[in-house]
């Protein structure tokens, strides 16, 4: 019976894309290695382990967002979940590659996003929890079917350099409004200071001293 192990190799932007995308590179292991897998229909949940890296005071402000004020972190500060991807392995014996896509948002109001944001160098610590099914040759020569085992998962550390990268590629010098950055840091800092919960009220709340001021015109 085949017995499957997962490791993250390495991560590629999809610069050419036209959306953002991150593909994962995922290497299959398989004992007994002579044993032959027809294919695996491979599924892994990825969760980013925020307590497993540092910040520093920057990162905090805005991660407040997410957790609240950084005393009371040790109370708010868990794992979120990223997203859930699936892919298919081809045959193979031994061991394989397969890549996991994951689509990406510059959208402020995603929890992955806010956090990736927010970040400004350094690595996403990251839990891939994998599970799927396994199409694979008995001795026999019959076909059987069998599910990866629910303990199976792995670690990966990603650099938040190349979230960065890939978001600038797609929104260069800009965010979700389209905005100049340093405006949009701006509006951003305001929103949270004043505990605003959506982006609506944040441009809502700003519009009425603009009115006034035109009034004055």
């Amino acid at each position: 019976m085949p017995d499957l192990d997962f490791k993250i190799t390495g991560i590629e932007p999809s610069a050419r894309g036209l959306t953002p995308f991150l593909n994962f590179k995922v290497e299959v292991t398989n004992m007994p290695a002579h044993e032959i897998i027809h294919s695996v229909i491979l599924q892994a949940q990825i969760q980013i382990q925020t307590t497993q890296r540092r910040y520093h005071a920057g990162e905090k402000g805005k991660l407040s967002d997410l957790f609240g004020a950084a005393e009371r972190w040790g109370e708010t500060l868990r794992a979120k979940l990223w997203a859930i991807a699936q892919t298919n392995v081809r045959s193979f014996a031994g061991s394989a590659t397969a890549l996991l896509t994951i689509p990406c948002t510059y959208d402020l109001n995603v929890v992955a996003t806010k956090y990736f944001y927010a970040l400004e160098e350094g690595e996403v610590p990251l839990r891939f929890l994998f599970s799927g099914t396994i199409f694979y040759e008995a001795e026999d020569g019959r076909l059987q079917v069998q599910q990866i085992s629910w303990n199976k998962e792995c670690a990966y550390r990603m650099p938040v350099q190349v979230w960065q990268e890939l978001m600038d590629h797609h929104y260069p010098n800009t965010a979700w409004l389209s905005l100049n950055r340093e405006v949009f840091e701006r509006l951003y800092a305001y929103r949270r200071s004043h505990g605003i919960p959506s982006w609506e009220q944040t441009i809502e709340q700003l519009l009425p001293a603009m009115e006034n001021a035109e009034a004055k015109l």
